[in-house]
């Protein structure tokens, strides 16, 4: 499934807590973890020490790139190390697709506020904009890391967005062996997000979808769901249909069903404009306490 992870590492204690999910997924699938220290160049890091001119941050990524190819020796994983300058997230973003990875791995602080929806985190930021795969996991106490995933929850809506992370998460759920739980969300708001946005054309075009009509796309979302399982050899594949604000209702889910891992699509029919006010793939990144993997239309 997996030739080559992309760890972006700082050497904090939930990088190393990351670094040990990515070293279980490389063992599993054979891949090589590639270890990258991003020395962020919008910080004043340049001193003189004993008379010379020394970037501070760039011998400091050398010594945390050393303890983390360290460990991946001890694990017997196989790896490789680099240090670069730069913006932290597109740095990020430009070497996993430049060097042409398959999952980025790294942890996000997993905070909540209208900062976080403004600004974001750097792990943010790369699932907005990587056409990588992108796997994060929470820098918090109760967050759960178990590698192979056994169960894997997959959120549709029925948009091509959901069904590229559909692609990846039933690949990935083939390759493991793992029971795939497919979850179609019904809005509880008045909007529905199995439709789309609201048409602009007129009168009863206007109206909020009806319940019946949300959960009969959520069931044609579910039905293309297993069709495409079928046929990625998934043998065990299991259905829901929820109503309710779809990140909690995911939430929810993922200890309902004991899930040990959120494969989704970072984009979907509202588009990017979505992103603004925190898409339910970068508010599930934030909330869910297991793994999750976002994968974007085009990766």
């Amino acid at each position: 499934m997996y030739d080559d992870l992309l760890l972006p590492f700082d050497g904090s204690d939930g990088a190393a807590n990351v670094l040990g999910h990515a070293a279980d997924i490389a063992s599993v699938t054979d891949a090589t973890v590639h270890v990258l220290f991003v020395a962020d160049t919008t910080r004043d890091s340049v001193t003189v020490i004993e008379g010379r001119t020394v970037d501070v941050l760039e011998r400091e990524g050398k010594r945390v790139v050393s303890e983390a190819t360290e460990a991946l020796e001890a694990a017997g994983v196989d790896h490789d190390a680099a240090v670069r300058q730069g913006n932290p997230a597109p740095t990020i973003v430009d070497h996993a697709e430049r060097e042409g990875h398959d999952l980025i791995v790294m942890p996000t602080r997993g905070r909540e506020g209208l900062s976080r929806h403004l600004l974001g985190s750097v792990a943010e930021k790369v699932v907005r904009h990587s056409t990588v795969p992108v796997l994060t996991t929470r820098m918090r106490p109760d967050e759960r890391r178990a590698f192979p995933y056994e169960r894997i929850l997959i959120p549709t809506d029925g948009s091509a967005g959901a069904a590229v992370g559909a692609e990846h998460g039933l690949a990935l759920a083939a390759a493991l062996d793992a029971t795939v739980h497919g979850l179609a969300v019904v809005d509880d708001e008045g909007f529905d997000p199995l439709s789309g946005l609201l048409d602009d054309g007129g009168d009863d075009e206007d109206a909020p979808v009806s319940a019946v009509d949300g959960k009969a796309a959520a069931s044609d979302a579910l039905d293309d769901l297993a069709d495409a399982a079928e046929r990625h050899g998934v043998a065990e594949f299991g259905r829901h249909v929820e109503r309710g604000d779809p990140v909690e209702t995911i939430v929810d889910a993922v200890s309902e069903l004991d899930a040990h891992a959120v494969v989704m699509g970072a984009t979907g029919d509202h588009g990017d404009e979505r992103v603004l006010l925190g898409s339910v793939a970068e508010r599930t990144v934030r909330t869910a306490p297991v793994p999750v993997i976002t994968v974007r239309d085009g990766a």
